[in-house]
């Protein structure tokens, strides 16, 4: 009896269990991701849109895409957030850190809860196609109360940036990060092993 009893403690502590979804492979990719995120938005940002350098670019988006589709959505959530928290020790502060979160999160979510559903070539076009109109929302709500907190710029000014900036810096940020992920997923998932 104490051995069988011995022998479920183990199976519920087991690195290895699959139960619940965080098996010790999946934690350690999972890191590599977040790590692999936080260096891309820390030293491969740069401007994408002529006239707005301080929109900047970088691919930590992609990262978190691919995770999500890799792993599902609470494995997106977790790459959409930690890898930004180094931003607290940037100029970017703890609204560079709101409106990372909130641009990666809203694509990634809503297209890892989708293609968790359906895993089909279809299932993941549908999933980005909603995660974008998601993310493009999210973004132009976001810096239309964000920006002005970080600025000091009036809503009216920020208002007025959406279609000449702020739309287009978004839109091509989000194709980019799409059609990459759709690039690299297979290979990627291949080299994991799933």
């Amino acid at each position: 009896m104490a051995q069988a009893s011995s022998s479920a403690r183990h199976d519920i502590h087991s690195t290895t269990d699959q139960a619940n979804g965080w098996s010790t492979k999946r934690i350690a990719v999972t890191a590599l991701f977040c790590a692999v995120a936080a260096i891309a938005t820390l030293f491969l940002e740069f401007p994408i849109l002529p006239g707005v350098a301080w929109l900047k670019y970088d691919p930590s988006g992609i990262v978190a895409l691919v995770a999500g589709f890799v792993f599902g959505p609470a494995t997106a959530a977790v790459v959409s957030i930690l890898p930004y928290l180094v931003h607290f020790a940037t100029s970017s502060g703890v609204y560079g850190v709101i409106m990372a979160v909130l641009a990666t999160f809203s694509l990634v979510m809503p297209a890892s809860l989708i293609y968790q559903r359906k895993t089909t070539q279809s299932g993941a076009i549908l999933a980005m196609v909603v995660g974008a109109v998601v993310c493009l929302a999210a973004c132009m709500v976001g810096n239309l109360i964000i920006t002005p907190l970080y600025t000091g710029m009036p809503v009216a000014d920020v208002a007025a940036l959406i279609v000449p900036a702020l739309l287009p810096f978004n839109l091509l940020k989000i194709g980019i990060n799409c059609v990459v992920c759709a690039l690299v997923y297979k290979p990627v998932t291949k080299a994991l092993g799933n």
